[in-house]
């Protein structure tokens, strides 16, 4: 294992209607063949969930999935859609900045929208309090609209052993 990885669900916007007047959103976060979700909000194409969750983060390769889901209460939730994280530039600028005393507000590195990743706009790897942190926007992919915006934080595997025997 490397380390824990925190996800804090920040909020979704402009998620696309699944029901016929609203849509109750939840995101289910995977990793391999680990799954953790948010909390479920009523009624809303604009949910503010800020629910941390945490995963072990055991492979760099393996992506985070974000999937969204519309809860519906007599029938199978429906998909809305998802979006994927990819942990390695955030893994490398950890290893970079990791012996290095560095201010709080730092850019540590940063991460263009592209083909492989989810990003609607640059996203910023930035070390804050000792601890380096990513605050991401994702676009759904396959469909017209909706984003999810997300900050990662990754618990490197001495770290995080230190806080479960303090």
């Amino acid at each position: 294992m490397l380390g824990l990885l925190k996800i804090r669900v920040q909020r979704g916007i402009n998620l696309p209607l699944k029901d016929t007047f609203h849509s109750d959103p939840y995101v289910v976060v995977t990793m391999g063949e680990q799954k953790v979700k948010t909390s479920c909000k009523k009624n809303n194409c604009n949910p503010v969930w800020d629910d941390e969750l945490t995963l072990a983060l055991k492979y760099p390769d393996v992506p985070i999935v974000l999937t969204v889901y519309d809860k519906d209460t007599f029938s199978k939730d429906d998909k809305i859609e998802e979006a994927k994280i990819d942990i390695k530039p955030y893994l490398e600028a950890l290893e970079m900045s990791y012996h290095q005393d560095l201010p709080d507000g730092v850019r540590v590195d940063k991460v263009e929208p592209g083909r492989d990743n989810c990003l609607a706009k640059q996203s910023f790897i930035i070390w804050e309090n000792g601890k380096l942190i990513q605050d991401m926007t994702l676009m759904l992919q396959n469909v017209e609209c909706g984003e999810v915006q997300v900050q990662i934080e990754v618990i490197p595997k001495m770290l995080s052993e230190d806080a479960f025997f303090a």
